[in-house]
Order: C-alpha cells, then sequence, then structure tokens
C-alpha cells in the first residue's frame, strides 16, 4: 500500500473501471462527476457502477456508465449474496476498482471484483478497514465532497476534470412529468419543497416550511409543489399545502427518475441536505439548502446559483444526534430572502 501523492497507476485505453459508490442517494449523485471525468480521459474504457438497488435508478442511462450491478442494502450479511456478488464481479475481469465510498463495505466489494488495482482513500476520508484493502490509498483533496470524489482520480493522472452529472432522462419521463405538472395547474414557473430528511437532526419544522410556501405565492406569485416519500412524509407534506392554501400543491407518488423529470422543470427548491436536494442541484435548479449537522461548505448544493442556510454550527463529533435546535435556528424569514434573492438574480441573468 502507499500513500499516493502522483499518478501511480497506468492502464491501457481500453481498461475496465469498477466505481464502487453504494450509497446514499446524495452521494450516488455527488459521485456523477467522476464517472463523467473518467469517460472524458478513457473514452474507449469500459466502465461500470456497483450501487445499491434502491439508488440504482438514478444512474440509467448516464452516458459515462456502461453497466449498472445492483446490489441489495445489506448484501454482506448473507454468504450467499457475497459468492453471487463476488462471481458477478470477477467475471468481469477489472483492472481498476475506484472505492469512492471508502468504507469496509465498499472495500470489500473492491476486493472482491479481483481489480489489480484496488484505489480508496487515506485516512481521515477513508474509514473503517478500507485503507487496509486498498493497494493505493490517495489523500483527499478539495473543500466540497465532490472535488474530494475527483481527487481520487489523481491515481489516474487526472487532475482539474471537468465537472459534470449528466443526469439522463428520457422521452417518456419527460412526458409523463409534463402530464403531472400540467394536471396540478404547474404550467409556468414552480417552487418545489423538500420537508424530509433521513436524519431528525436535518429536518426543519413543517410549519415553517408553509410559511415561506404561503410567502412564495403570496409575495412573489409562485406556486410550490410539495415532495415526499415516506408515509409520514405525505403527512408532513398534506400539512404544508393545508398551511400555505391557494398555489400550494402536493405532488402525487414519485419513483427517483419522475422526481428527477419534475425536478428538472422547477425554477427553485427547498430543503434540507437530502438526495432531492443534490439531485436538484445536479439539474441545475436553484437551491436554498437548510443544513444544520452538516456542513454546507463540504456537502452542500454544488456549484453556483444556489445559497446554503446555517444558522448555528455543530461542535460536536457525531452530526447523527446532534440536537434539533440547529435546524431550528433557521427562520422563515431567512428561507424568504433567500428565495427572493435566488430569484431575482435567476431574472437579472
Amino acid at each position: 500500500m502507499s500513500n499516493l501523492l502522483t499518478p501511480l497507476v497506468e492502464v491501457p485505453p481500453t481498461a475496465r473501471f469498477l466505481i464502487v459508490r453504494l450509497s446514499a442517494l446524495g452521494d450516488v449523485i455527488l459521485t456523477l462527476p467522476v464517472a463523467s471525468a473518467l469517460r472524458e480521459r478513457f473514452p474507449q474504457a469500459r466502465i461500470a457502477w456497483i450501487v445499491e438497488e434502491r439508488n440504482a435508478p438514478i444512474l440509467v442511462g448516464h452516458p459515462a456508465v456502461d453497466e449498472i450491478i445492483a446490489v441489495p442494502r445489506r448484501w454482506y450479511k448473507s454468504w450467499g449474496q457475497i459468492r453471487r456478488i463476488r462471481h458477478t464481479l470477477k467475471e468481469r475481469s477489472f483492472d481498476v476498482a475506484l472505492d469512492v465510498q471508502s468504507l469496509s463495505k465498499s472495500a470489500l466489494l473492491a476486493w472482491l471484483s479481483g481489480a489489480r488495482f484496488r484505489v480508496g482513500f487515506a485516512r481521515p476520508q477513508g474509514r473503517e478497514l478500507a485503507p487496509w484493502l486498498a493497494t493505493h490509498r490517495v489523500p483527499a483533496s478539495g473543500s466540497h465532497v465532490v472535488e474530494i470524489f475527483l481527487s481520487l482520480l489523481r491515481v489516474l493522472g487526472i487532475e482539474s476534470a471537468r465537472i459534470e452529472f449528466q443526469l439522463f432522462e428520457t422521452p417518456e419521463e419527460a412526458e409523463w412529468a409534463q402530464s403531472v405538472l400540467a394536471e396540478l395547474g404547474l404550467v409556468g414557473r414552480f417552487a418545489v419543497i423538500n420537508p424530509g430528511a433521513a436524519w431528525p437532526c436535518k429536518r426543519w419544522p413543517f410549519q415553517r416550511f408553509g410559511a415561506v410556501a404561503k410567502f412564495l405565492q403570496d409575495a412573489l406569485a409562485l406556486p410550490t409543489l410539495v415532495l415526499w416519500g415516506s408515509q409520514i412524509e405525505r403527512t408532513w407534506a398534506e400539512a404544508i399545502v393545508a398551511q400555505a392554501g391557494q398555489g400550494c400543491r402536493l405532488a402525487p407518488p414519485t419513483n427517483l427518475r419522475q422526481m428527477a423529470a419534475i425536478l428538472r422543470r422547477a425554477s427553485l427548491m427547498i430543503s434540507a441536505d437530502t438526495g432531492p436536494l443534490h439531485m436538484a442541484a445536479a439539474l441545475g435548479v436553484p437551491c436554498v439548502g437548510l443544513f444544520g449537522p452538516t456542513d454546507p461548505a463540504r456537502v452542500g448544493p454544488y456549484g453556483p446559483g444556489h445559497i446554503a442556510i446555517r444558522a448555528a454550527e455543530y461542535q460536536g463529533r457525531h452530526p447523527r444526534r446532534a440536537p434539533e435546535s440547529l435546524m431550528q435556528a433557521i427562520t422563515p424569514e431567512m428561507v424568504c430572502d433567500a428565495c427572493t434573492k435566488l430569484l431575482r438574480d435567476r431574472k437579472a441573468a
């Protein structure tokens, strides 16, 4: 094993690459530029991506990804699954496995692939057993995770890569979104609100989302569409719609592809630090991101044209257990001001 400061791995133009990034949705989306940069540098290469089944649909149609290998979320708890995955990976004869996730479970998949070169991050970006299972450990470089993930490619001589997400949409998905939005009366500009978040400490009170939706309609004549995934999120979404009144709609049930199709047509996205926020940013939608336990400089919506709001910083070592007061420190007025600025800037452009 070696800590890399300069490119070491040389592979032929037709090399076979395996990208290992299993979860979560937001992190999978933020890894897309790795695939795009790899394809730009190796146009004749074979690029596969191993990902959890629940996140696999977002990779469908990506121009840089030749094959999606979808695995169950807890594949490592079944010897049968491990053997099946090992066989699937081995028969593809990968030259390089790029462990972007750099956790024990992702490093194990890179090792099971039989790739000659297993590239992962050095500590602290590489965690658990991952650095020990890599043949090459790359020191992470960059402030935002998009840049950090791309720094893994230095081992292949790829630096200062062009950042492209390239989320794909089929004609059928476009037609579906246009039809649904027309039925909801959203034929022009509209904002999307996403009240859900996996960690309770990342959630913003739904009553405050309702206040923002009402402001957008009353002050800016901008209707809103409220997304939801789980049943509890639907309850929150319904409460937001009821509070905001005219101009606020409840989204229909959506899968990942349908959500992307709706977001692609939005004028604004308001969300906590979740996968849908990063999806919207990757699609070029202006985003207002709400942050508490996580650092927007590292995991905020990537690129220009977004505003990340963080009213209080988390000083602890376990972000998942951060107090909910961090998110509660964000006021509706802060969010309304950010929305107004983004919409004004977009109009001026």
